[in-house]
């Protein structure tokens, strides 16, 4: 993702958990097992989650019912297309047979009577446009006349669509600018409306999908919007401001990054790096009690902090919430927005269908930087279960398993009254893996005794754990992981995929079996150390029964150079046809089956723009253990790990490069798996303010060439022959 302003690290690379949970380096003196691993409803609901049984293969010790039939096996399917090679040229790169159109860019207009966008930092009305920094997305079917959802419209229906941040240097006609320590209302107005969520109709007309502006579908939702507190959370003295004293309300959402589609047709929009937004005073840890001391320190809210600096340019509390500090009389903070920033850090559903549904805030679901909530195929009489991935550096995986059991009747029904149903009460499990393969979901409740005794944090209540999830995670156990992203559920038999993009602060002493790289890469006359490349690792619920309290896993791919070294860094055996570094986005095709991999990465860059490839995936279990040995300097390291098969180009390869600057995110299909959306997020974001009056400096110009300012936007592929997307 781009970075705020004012410029600061990567929030994505910055890790606030100094718990001492172990990696995995203290569970590695536990027994390696060297064994491989073991290897009817609405139709609405069987589209939307591919129509799939479950594999009936089981691991055994399950704590769950009897696994679901075995599907009937099905021919394995073949690409399509011939690998992409790498690219550093300011364009979208694609297969020969294949074609994309621009979509839906920065500025477009998104309702009738809005002006062309000018594209020269002067724009206003963004709570009317496209917001910045296309990020993740799902498809929602219409039918032909655009008055229903049809889980089968492929020819028409709505994106909802994620604006995670903004490339302030195009957004302003000169740049951000800071006059007195104070942030212009004009600009701030604009940021502010660029970021949060739309939602969007497309329509196919003579063979390709364009916007219609006028649809009533059409919806944008910012940090402005009012929405409503749902779940444990809701009425805490813990969420209470100036805005909702009674707790039950709040405003807006915000760094939006991945997303997830329930089965009832709703969106789930998950927000990520919230935390950069805010500001608080020096000394403000004076007028705060021990709790909020150490969840302000744990979620990286840190004194002295000028946050975007949106609460300066007005006086009114729309902009005065973004500073948190204690300034009102009240015990509980309903006279000032020193709790401002526990209303952020939620998975947030969204009706598409209905543009005047209020959003809410799924609280049940925790508080971290959420990247994704994804949901395997429901089966009746059981619960829905979400899995979820908290990014930056050592944090941690989550999963929800609802108390309600699952009635296939409300996938038609719909409707945010069945979120409340499904998402409001359940259970939150953070995952600890084992060194043996094996790992085990740690509930997050006062039944825990290890949260009960914690004494880092006093937990009163439900709501004190899902406001602080990071600090029950740390007190139940789990394991820090390398930045968790985006997850995504393989169709065909359940298993989750996770990517763990990179870690620089992967050292010797800290391997472990789930990040058993720590290398040295040169990227120019730039050393880069840790797990500069990133992996995906994947889990398997015992019994494959998503509601499981235990699992197995495995590495499924590590990212690398193709040159690197086979045996240390290379582990995957990646060649030139598919090799890549930090993978971010995944999500798999239910039509197809098809993984793709999306990329946000910096330290392959001066080879390689970013890309996307498609994969045809085995599953867990189908390799082994491996002996993986670290170099740092004369030191030496060797963990065993498990891993996936290796990939061949039959069943990896790069399907698209992306233009310069940009990150390849974000993704989704109509239901005939004709026509795939992809975003192109933060193309030319290098561009310094410096150079805005010098064209030619610019990183990037696309998507509208010449001398224009570069936009993210979303893209529609389709194949030329009007087949079905990188497989037939």
């Amino acid at each position: 993702m781009s970075e705020k302003f004012p410029t600061v690290a990567d929030p994505d690379a910055i890790g606030h958990n100094d718990s001492c949970n172990p990696e995995f380096d203290a569970i590695l003196s536990a027994r390696l097992s060297r064994r491989r691993l073991l290897g009817g409803g609405a139709s609405a609901a069987a589209l939307l989650f591919g129509g799939l049984s479950l594999s009936g293969c089981s691991d055994g010790g399950s704590d769950s019912p009897s696994p679901t039939p075995a599907p009937t096996p099905t021919p394995a399917p073949a690409f399509n297309f011939k690998p992409v090679a790498k690219s550093l040229a300011d364009m979208v790169v694609l297969p020969a047979g294949y074609s994309a159109s621009v979509l839906y860019a920065v500025g477009d207009p998104l309702f009738p009577g809005v002006l062309p966008y000018r594209n020269n930092g002067t724009d206003t009305d963004f709570e009317r446009r496209a917001g910045d920094h296309h990020d993740g997305m799902e498809y929602f079917g219409l039918n032909a006349a655009g008055t229903a959802r049809d889980d089968q419209g492929s020819e028409r229906g709505l994106l909802g669509m994620n604006h995670e941040n903004i490339t302030e240097v195009f957004l302003h006609a000169n740049g951000p600018s800071l006059i007195g320590g104070v942030r212009p209302l004009e600009e701030v107005n604009r940021e502010i409306a660029a970021h949060g969520v739309s939602v969007v109709e497309v329509q196919k007309t003579a063979g390709r999908f364009r916007v219609n502006a006028a649809s009533r579908y059409n919806r944008r939702i910012t940090p402005q919007t009012p929405v409503e507190v749902a779940g444990p959370a809701r009425g805490s003295a813990l969420l209470r401001s100036t805005y909702s004293p009674d707790g039950l309300r709040a405003r807006g959402t915000l760094n939006n990054c991945a997303t997830g589609q329930t089965p009832w047709g709703t969106l789930l929009t998950c927000e990520e790096n919230w935390a950069g937004y805010f500001a608080r005073a020096a000394g403000d840890n004076l007028r705060r009690d021990a709790n909020q001391i150490e969840s302000m320190k744990r979620y990286g809210l840190s004194e002295g902090s000028n946050g975007s600096r949106w609460h300066t340019p007005s006086v009114e509390d729309a902009y005065l919430r973004f500073d948190i500090a204690v300034k009102g009389g009240s015990f509980d903070g309903s006279d000032d927005y020193r709790n401002e920033a526990n209303t952020f850090g939620y998975v947030v559903e969204i009706d598409p269908y209905d543009p005047n549904a209020v959003p809410r805030k799924r609280t049940a679901l925790g508080r971290f930087a959420h990247e994704a909530a994804v949901c395997p195929r429901p089966v009746a009489g059981q619960p829905v279960v979400f899995y979820m991935g908290d990014d930056a550096r050592n944090e941690y995986i989550y999963k929800f398993v609802s108390k309600a059991l699952w009635e296939p009747s409300d996938a038609a029904r719909g409707g945010m009254a069945v979120g409340d149903k499904y998402l409001n009460e359940g259970t939150l499990y953070a995952a600890r893996f084992n060194a043996d393969g094996t790992g085990e979901w740690l509930p997050l409740t006062l039944t825990n005794p290890a949260i009960a005794a914690y004494t880092r944090y006093r937990f009163q209540s439900l709501a004190d754990i899902v406001v602080n999830a990071r600090l029950a995670a740390d007190a139940a156990g789990a394991t820090k992981m390398d930045r968790p992203e985006w997850c995504a559920i393989n169709p065909h038999n359940n298993e989750v995929y996770y990517t763990l993009t990179n870690n620089s602060t992967r050292t010797l002493a800290t391997l472990d079996a789930a990040n058993p790289r720590a290398y040295q890469d040169q990227k120019g006359s730039s050393t880069q150390n840790g797990n500069v490349n990133g992996h995906i690792i994947r889990t398997r619920e015992n019994g494959d029964h998503p509601a499981a309290t235990a699992f197995r896993w495995d590495v499924y791919l590590f990212a690398a150079e193709a040159g690197a070294e086979a045996g240390r860094i290379n582990l995957s055996g990646l060649t030139a046809d598919n090799d890549m570094s930090s993978p971010d986005g995944v999500w798999f095709s239910r039509k197809t089956g098809v993984l793709w991999v999306q990329t946000d990465d910096g330290a392959y860059t001066d080879v390689s723009n970013c890309m996307m490839l498609a994969a045809l995936p085995g599953r867990v279990g189908d390799g082994g253990a491996v002996v993986v040995e670290s170099v740092s300097g004369s030191e030496k390291r060797s963990v065993t790990t498990y891993k996936g098969k290796n990939p061949t180009v039959d069943t990896l390869r790069r399907f698209l490069v992306g233009p310069k600057g940009c990150e390849i995110t974000g993704c989704a299909e109509t239901p005939d798996g004709r026509t795939l959306f992809v975003n192109i997020q933060h193309p030319g974001e290098s561009t310094r303010a410096a150079d805005l009056n010098d064209p030619s400096r610019w990183e990037s110009h696309w998507p509208d060439g010449g001398n224009s300012r570069p936009r993210s936007a979303t893209i529609a592929i389709v194949r030329d022959d009007g087949g079905t997307i990188a497989v037939s």
